[in-house]
């Protein structure tokens, strides 16, 4: 089966290599589209590759049927309609490692140039201007830089800066005193940094959060004659706010690498003789393009062909030592949900998951994933994946929570899910047997020892003699054979339950007809 891999902007053709050398992937560069041509043509796709300029909208992907994938090459993805994509079960990746140099050596570029008025007084000398007075600098050395979002570009700007010996303030929402001060650097919150620095350089993804994050506020809680840098991601500073504090001669300079609009339509900031600017140039070395090219190539070809991404944007990630331990209970955690599902026709409110035993210490959320996936399948079919499930169950109005305890109550691992309804609860546990792998353990409260798959009949009976010989006697009567069969009873002479694995489907009338038979309280045929 071929694979098709649109790239909608121009990539490296080195990080393109491993594509192109892979015999199962088709690859179609298309750098010019327009809007109407790439909804036209996404829906023959598998994967879309990248950059800033195409805008991957709630429209696209509406249109990309057969799209499991966005590869973004570079970090922000603000071209691309998460929600949605997540929505519709398309993982999106990025490349946050590849440009991180590039970025932080460009944003010490900027700094340097803004700090020594390098543009302008280059700018005075093509007028063959030969004026030292109104291009007087300052020096970095003994200056607080105040860094806002400590993420890896912001931590190698840090470490840059400590080496022009500057003092460094940071704030960032997952930065600690203790980490801070492994860094060499000082810790504090977003008013700490505002107030504190000469010089101020953002480093935040562009979030709702952080849109206008330096708005006019920000600007009256700083030094009178701070100077600003982005390079980060236009929108995180209020342009109007910034054209004003300048103008009031609050920023004495400011240097831009991204804005509100790209291409820039309005220039009316870029006039002041105070601000420096480069069309959005961060990542734009010859080792960046490669780099972020080749991250992101990888972790398509990965996820086309089965494996796992190194950078996951809208799919949480988990270390390969916890993916290792967790990967063999994928399969019995997706057969168990699928299992539940057949227990009830009503609306399910709520799912639990109790991890118990060496699962409790790890990192299970792919198997809560996992679980809801196979729950869902049932009402929605193959639309539902690991990107999408939580958001299609909460979309439902089903409340999904995680329990964990160190008791397994004779296993080494136990997985339970219970579902609940108006009505009731249904619970059904399973664990790995060592040389026999998956297993359903425990369904409601009775005991079984069902393997997950092919075709099963549960079916709820009083614990009489000659149930389980009516039940044989009519199937055989269907010409269905019985694989293995699995009797569990709480009390002598009440209710019990029958486990039959049979080597074909049974038919709605076969199960009508068992429904019929004395003692029979419910018959549910569940496919897995």
């Amino acid at each position: 089966m071929t694979l098709r891999i649109l790239i909608s902007d121009p990539l490296s053709d080195e990080g393109l290599h491993a594509l192109h050398q892979d015999d199962r992937i088709e690859v179609t560069v298309s750098t010019e589209l327009s809007v109407d041509e790439l909804l036209h043509c996404i829906g023959e796709y598998d994967a879309l590759l990248v950059r800033s300029q195409t805008q991957v909208t709630k429209e696209v992907l509406r249109q990309a049927s057969k799209l499991k994938v966005i590869g973004r090459a570079g970090v922000g993805v603000d071209n691309i309609d998460l929600d949605a994509a997540t929505e519709h079960g398309v993982l999106v990746v990025n490349a946050p490692d590849g440009n991180t140099n590039s970025a932080a050596e460009h944003t010490m570029a900027m700094l340097m140039a803004l700090a020594r008025k390098i543009p302008q007084a280059y700018a005075a000398l093509k007028e063959h201007r030969w004026d030292r007075k109104s291009f007087v600098g300052v020096e970095l050395k003994n200056k607080t830089l105040g860094i806002v979002g400590l993420g890896r570009i912001g931590a190698e700007v840090a470490e840059r800066a400590k080496g022009q010996k500057m003092n460094v303030i940071a704030y960032d929402p997952y930065l600690t005193e203790e980490k801070a001060e492994k860094m060499g650097i000082q810790y504090g919150c977003l008013e700490d940094v505002l107030g504190a620095g000469d010089f101020i350089t953002v480093h935040t993804p562009l979030l709702k959060e952080t849109k206008h994050l330096i708005n006019h506020k920000a600007f009256s809680q700083m030094k009178d004659g701070v100077q600003i840098v982005n390079c980060a991601r236009g929108g995180i500073i209020d342009e109007e706010a910034l054209y004003e504090a300048i103008l009031s001669g609050k920023v004495a300079g400011a240097a831009l690498d991204v804005f509100e609009e790209e291409p820039v339509q309005n220039y009316k900031l870029l006039e002041l003789p105070e601000v420096i600017a480069t069309p959005h140039l961060g990542a734009s070395t010859v080792e960046a393009q490669e780099n972020v090219a080749i991250d992101v190539c990888r972790d398509v070809l990965q996820i086309l062909t089965g494996g796992l991404a190194k950078n996951p944007v809208n799919f949480p990630s988990v270390p390969a030592e916890v993916m290792k331990r967790i990967e063999p209970y994928f399969h019995l955690s997706e057969k168990i949900g699928a299992f539940i599902s057949r227990l009830t026709d009503e609306a399910v409110e709520e799912v639990c998951i109790y991890y118990s035993g060496e699962l409790a210490d790890l990192d299970t959320a792919p198997l809560t994933r996992n679980t809801v996936k196979g729950l869902l399948r049932r009402y929605m079919g193959e639309h539902v994946n690991d990107v999408n499930a939580h958001f299609l169950a909460q979309k439902k109005g089903i409340v999904i929570i995680e329990h964990k305890s160190s008791s397994t109550k004779g296993f080494t691992n136990l997985l339970t899910v219970e579902i609940k309804t108006k009505s009731g609860a249904r619970k059904v546990a399973g664990t790995l047997l060592s040389g026999l792998g998956a297993r359903i353990v425990k369904v409601d409260d009775y005991s079984v020892d069902v393997k997950p798959s092919g075709h099963l009949i549960l079916i709820q009976h009083k614990d009489q003699p000659g149930a389980i010989g009516r039940v044989g006697s009519l199937l055989a009567n269907f010409d269905i054979n019985i694989a293995t069969m699995q009797v569990g009873r709480l009390d002598v002479g009440g209710s019990a339950i029958m486990m039959l694995t049979i080597d074909r489907q049974a038919e709605g009338h076969v199960v009508d007809e068992l429904r019929r038979l004395t003692d029979i309280f419910a018959v549910i045929a569940i496919d897995l």
